[in-house]
């Protein structure tokens, strides 16, 4: 049992939202990190409360049980993985706080979720990809055609997320140096550079698209809708499947572009530590990944080429 400290026991909903506010402040993770480990814990508990069980009266077994409920239910690993991590690091926190005396958590173990290739565009589709971006943004001369043209070279181009995209500023553009400076987990800022692509795409945006679609004075946006305010996740989301229909490639959501252009840096001869800069990943761990993917790729053309392979 974690058993109850002398300050006696606390409500479930209040602690969470404490830890929600420990993990914005104190660890600086995203507001999405922060609903799904919310989320994850009030999950937990509301499976040892449906036991008799108060959140601060748990033993390892009841929430080893938690787990096996999830595998029964046909959970994802990486599910399964991230509520554990969450479960163990509320509890972690509670003991540091003294609202527990011992952590329930600290020996539960979770199965870790498989590893998977990144998704990422050949060269060539990815250069299709944007080029029919480019052609309809000149074929029509719609603003938001351009703004469209302007996102697919720039999450191409930077490899930045598509949070951080939208999360940019115009005064995050320095169109003199193609340098954008954008904000990254954690709230770490991080600068990247874009090409002369992404740089035409950023002109034809910033100085004649954006303006027209402006409904009000002082919108910092880099990125707006045909409303003027500032373009969200969901909406790039969209950009991104609809042009990679039009250009007839395989359908892939944003973050596949940022794979792209990391595995396209490595093919080109980039080392691992520049983009593990660029992706703003903070070990270099994460970057490592993308070595496989084109160590795959090298393998398939060897053995589609090589008459002795």
């Amino acid at each position: 049992m974690s058993h109850r400290t002398d300050v006696g026991p606390r409500a479930a909903d209040p602690v969470v939202d404490e830890f929600a506010g420990h993990l914005r402040t104190a660890r600086g993770v995203s507001e999405n990190t922060v609903r799904a480990y919310a989320g994850d814990v009030r999950h937990a508990i509301g499976f040892v409360r449906r036991r008799g069980l108060a959140w601060d009266d748990v033993d390892l077994s009841a929430l080893r049980g938690w787990l096996a409920s999830m595998s029964a239910a046909g959970l994802s690993r990486a599910t399964i993985a991230r509520r554990g991590a969450a479960v163990r690091s509320f509890y972690a926190w509670a003991l540091a706080e003294g609202l527990i005396s011992s952590d329930p958590a600290s020996r539960l173990v979770t199965a870790q979720p498989g590893t998977s290739l990144p998704t990422a565009l050949a060269v060539e589709p990815a250069r299709r990809l944007v080029d029919v971006a480019r052609d309809a943004a000149g074929s029509t001369g719609d603003p938001v055609e351009v703004r469209d043209w302007a996102i697919l070279e720039i999450l191409y181009a930077t490899g930045v997320r598509v949070g951080e995209l939208v999360g940019a500023d115009v005064t995050d553009v320095d169109r003199s140096t193609r340098l954008l400076r954008v904000l990254g987990k954690g709230g770490k800022e991080r600068v990247v550079p874009f090409g002369v692509p992404a740089a035409r795409a950023l002109d034809a945006w910033l100085d004649q698209a954006r303006p027209a679609l402006l409904t009000r004075s002082g919108e910092s946006a880099l990125l707006v809708g045909r409303r003027g305010g500032r373009l969200d996740q969901r909406q790039v989301r969209e950009v991104v499947h609809r042009a990679a229909l039009v250009a007839g490639v395989d359908d892939i959501a944003p973050h596949a572009l940022r794979h792209t252009a990391a595995t396209h840096l490595l093919q080109g001869g980039s080392d691992l530590r520049t983009v593990q800069e660029i992706l703003g990943h903070a070990t270099l761990a994460t970057t490592q990944r993308y070595t496989h993917v084109t160590a795959d790729r090298l393998r398939r053309s060897y053995l589609q080429a090589h008459p002795r392979a």
